[in-house]
This record gives C-alpha cells, structure tokens and sequence, in this order.
C-alpha cells in the first residue's frame, strides 16, 4: 500500500478493545463514500466521506484520538497522515472494514456488509 505509515496503524483487535475499553474517549470515523456507508459500518463510528474531511476537521477533538477507515486501508491511511502533520494524534485501522468484517466483528446494520467499491 503506497501510503502505508505502520506508526499510525491500528488493528481492528486495537481498536474494538479501545472502544470497549471507553467508547467517548475515541473518535472513529468512517471516510468511505456514502453508497459504500448504507452497506454497513462500525456501530461506533462517524461519517465524514475522504473528500469533505479537511472542510469537517473543526469537528473532530483534537484532545482525543481518532482512527479513520475505509474499505481496505488506503484513503484512511492518507485521511491519518494529513490529520497526524495537522496535530491530531491519527490512527488508520489496518485492513480497513474488510479485515473488520473477515475477523467476524459486527456491522451495523443488521445484516450489512461491505460495499464493493
């Protein structure tokens, strides 16, 4: 993956423990389009779709830490590399909602899955 940065990585072991640990002390948000949203997401998390994230920024605490996904990892790991330079302590989930998925973590709705893309 050309925007790999395996110091902002997470996996998705990581971060179902932080949220289970204290779900108001993460931020998760979901970058995906909004077609691939309505398939299914993480209960937890927050939309804010790749390309209206630096317009949304103001709305994301920077007193807490936040991990983007997306589908396989790649547009999350460029939305937490932008945030990280932009002071945020950023984080992308690894394997993005796929992995997610495929380790039999939960999806909202019931019965979502994840969208082709």
């Amino acid at each position: 993956m050309p925007f790999a940065a395996p110091e902002l990585e997470v996996t998705p072991e990581q971060l179902a423990a932080w949220v289970a640990e204290d779900p108001a002390a993460i931020q998760v948000v979901d970058v995906r389009e909004p077609y691939e949203r309505q398939a299914g997401y993480m209960e937890a998390s927050r939309h804010i779709e790749l390309e209206r994230l630096a317009s949304q920024a103001d709305t994301l605490d920077r007193e807490r830490p936040v991990v983007f996904y997306c589908r396989l990892g790649a547009r999350s790991a460029m939305a937490a590399q932008a945030f990280q330079a932009a002071g945020y302590q950023a984080h992308t989930m690894v394997g993005g909602l796929m992995r997610w998925a495929q380790e039999g973590r939960p999806l909202v709705p019931d019965g979502g899955h994840v969208a082709d893309h």
